[in-house]
């Protein structure tokens, strides 16, 4: 019996695609290539997740987990000897409990279905991402995700209360703890959020829901420094008394891109300012929110923080602003990017892109450079971006180039999007032989065999 027939057996007949069925499937976001692997299991529940993986298991089969295939660091990818578990079957809302605020979910469930579902309930469930329609929560688990508003309420793992996850031979670890404070021994949800599916797969979710914002105010500004943007960012910061969710920065290439066609945006401030942040403030009364709101912006001005601002007057606007931070699809308009996501301390953010802009001048000649990101958080977006035929010449020099001197700074190579196979090769820019070291010692004790996303992280 082949691997089909067998897995088959396990959990139907329309649970598992042949290689031949999923040979049209696009291998996730800004990929051209498309999925390969012996077979793509679609199991319903962690009972048939264990099954499978069980059967993998017993005949040496490796395992790759799929959710919405969002990410950009190929932590996804399969061969054609690997069996994909893919939970796009598993999408149910099992509960919302607006008294204890929590919402118990299948892992397949996309972000996006959960914010709307958790809203009628006068809740919120407050990751959000521009991939909130297709990335999945236990995918949003799995890598750790961050987003838009890590300033106010964190990182994913900030908003997991409990897990449900399949181990490397099919048992089942259930932790589905809904308590916000359990301090009873090791917290082992920790270990299985951010591990990339390496180290288990997470089938379900106990998650923290917060109330939801009655008052959104959102306002795009022009910074004239570096050093402005950073005291504009602890001025907003104090002066809206912890209702600050976002502080998202653009850098002038990368607001002129999103604001000039073929991009749909419209600037809503002129396009020759150095800097621009879109601020976003959540809160509980409309009125005195948006006069604070107002009130924070002018001292800013005032103080010479920022040189112009255009705040959003309706629901309308809100949206045309953070289409602006969200039209991340225009750099592939031109040209192939090479695309990075990494973390600094505020203080060494301008002397690192000066340092970036000479050293990818000088390293690789022509190209195109935009920088953007979650600023609040330390996070920055970087995209290099070359002619098709240089692509796969010039990645090499362009990764050693942004990643080097990320540990000089105190930097990460990862600030939300995980090390997958892409970063491999320079996790010890930022992680020590002994954080490493641990790293391979719990990935050897909970998955022996190997089998689970073999060859990613470590």
């Amino acid at each position: 019996m082949d691997t089909v027939e067998a897995l088959r057996a396990v959990v139907g007949e329309t649970g598992v695609l042949s290689a031949a069925d999923i040979a049209t499937r696009s291998a996730g976001i800004l990929r051209p290539d498309t999925l390969k692997a012996r077979a793509l299991v679609r199991p319903r529940d962690t009972g048939e997740v264990s099954k499978t993986v069980r059967w993998c298991h017993d005949n040496g089969v490796p395992i790759v987990t799929h959710g919405g295939l969002t990410g950009l660091v190929h932590g996804a990818d399969a061969s054609p000897e690997e069996v994909i578990v893919s939970l796009e079957r598993m999408r149910a809302i099992e509960l919302i409990d607006p008294v204890q605020r929590i919402a118990v979910v299948q892992a397949g469930v996309t972000l996006q279905a959960l914010q709307e579902a958790v809203e009628p309930h006068g809740l919120s469930f407050p990751l959000d991402l521009g991939a909130r329609g297709s990335a999945t929560l236990g995918g949003n688990a799995a890598t750790n995700a961050g987003g838009n508003r890590v300033i106010r309420y964190g990182m994913m793992r900030d908003m997991v209360l409990g897990l449900e996850v399949v181990l490397a031979d099919g048992s089942i670890l259930s932790s589905m703890n809904r308590l916000i404070k359990n301090n009873a021994g090791y917290d082992l949800k920790q270990v299985f959020v951010g591990s990339e599916g390496t180290l288990g797969i997470i089938t379900r979710l106990v998650l923290r829901l917060r109330e939801k914002p009655s008052s959104q105010d959102v306002a795009i500004v022009a910074v004239p420094s570096f050093e402005a943007l950073t005291k504009l960012l602890k001025h907003i910061d104090g002066s809206l008394g912890g209702s600050l969710s976002a502080f998202e920065v653009m850098w002038q290439s990368f607001y002129r891109l999103v604001t000039s066609p073929p991009a749909r945006g419209k600037p809503p401030v002129g396009q020759d300012h150095p800097y621009y942040v879109l601020i976003e403030s959540l809160g509980a009364n409309p009125k005195p929110d948006s006069e604070r709101f107002v009130a924070a912006l002018e001292s800013a001005l005032e103080a010479k923080l920022i040189s112009d601002a255009a705040v959003a007057q309706s629901e309308s606007d809100r949206r045309a602003f953070w289409a602006l931070r969200d039209d991340v699809m225009q750099v592939v308009v031109g040209g192939m990017p090479v695309v990075f996501d990494i973390s600094l301390p505020l203080a060494a953010m301008e002397r690192y892109v000066e340092d970036l802009r000479r050293d990818l001048s000088a390293g690789i000649g022509e190209h195109r450079l935009w920088i953007f990101g979650h600023l609040g958080d330390g996070n920055l977006h970087v995209i290099v971006q070359v002619a098709p035929q240089d692509y796969m010449t010039l990645r090499p020099k362009i990764e050693a180039l942004v990643y080097g001197p990320l540990g000089r700074f105190g930097g990460s190579i990862s600030a939300e999007h995980g090390i997958g196979l892409e970063k491999k090769p320079y996790l010890s820019v930022c992680r020590s032989e002994s954080e490493i070291a641990l790293m391979r010692l719990i990935k050897k004790a909970l998955d022996p065999e190997g089998i689970l996303n073999p060859g990613k992280i470590l």
